[in-house]
């Protein structure tokens, strides 16, 4: 295994394209792919696949990893090779969604639409776990298994929508005052006290899950919950 330095040295040169720096990165962390693939071995799909899908996950690490964290690559590359297979097995059918999971999906995905058209905005994922009187962890687990891919032309499933196809729902890609909100947003964020900025950017821009966020920090779940809350409740208030 490479020490910590010279991980760091390999991720830099894979970052400027360096490829035998990615196929060192990849042969030096075999054991942490293996040991990855192993808890989804059994559920329908070969261990070469699923090593691949691992490696697949470990370079998208490489390139999404950001030194300013002060985390160790391989605490942060775990959750990202696992939502790697996830998606794959998800996806691709190998994992089977239960009958009894759909219907909850498809409740909190009505919640969601009718709370987003009554207030103007869309609800937490606190607010929608406390409506259905669940922990976070549980409602994005629910919501994530309905996400499957949808064409563009694909027209929505209730009454009113079936005249409107989906690619007529999407925001312009041109849309000034998005821009503007996202250049606020950034520098909000960038404003932030060290813990707290890398608590956002693991969570909304790195996609994981505040159980993994409290593991990278090294605090309990419900610390980091109570500070996203507070630092998301801030930000909405200076951001207007």
């Amino acid at each position: 295994m490479l020490c910590e330095q010279q991980t760091l040295a390999c991720i830099r040169a894979a970052k400027r394209g360096d490829a035998a720096a990615k196929e060192t990165l990849l042969r030096e962390n075999v054991s942490l792919l293996k040991s990855i693939v192993r808890r989804y071995l059994g559920k329908g799909v070969e261990f070469d696949d699923l090593f691949q899908l691992a490696g697949m996950g470990l370079l998208k690490a490489v390139n999404g990893f950001d030194e300013s964290f002060g985390v160790r690559f391989s605490t942060y590359a775990v959750p990202m090779i696992a939502g790697e297979i996830k998606r794959f097995m998800r996806d691709d059918g190998s994992v089977k969604v239960s009958r009894a999971m759909k219907t909850a999906a498809k409740s909190m995905n009505k919640f969601i639409e009718e709370y987003t058209a009554g207030h103007g905005a869309a609800p937490t994922v606190r607010e929608v776990a406390e409506r259905f009187g669940m922990e976070e962890s549980e409602a994005v687990f629910i919501l994530g298994s309905s996400r499957m891919p949808v064409s563009i032309y694909e027209q929505g499933e209730y009454k009113d929508e079936k005249a409107q196809e989906l690619i007529d729902k999407l925001p312009s890609v041109d849309d000034q005052d998005e821009m503007i909100e996202r250049l606020q947003l950034r520098a909000a964020i960038d404003s932030l006290p060290e813990r707290e900025k890398k608590i956002i950017m693991l969570r909304y821009f790195r996609d994981m899950t505040q159980s993994e966020v409290a593991e990278v920090i090294g605090v309990s779940q419900v610390q980091i919950s109570r500070i996203e809350s507070r630092v998301v409740a801030e930000m909405k208030e200076k951001l207007g």
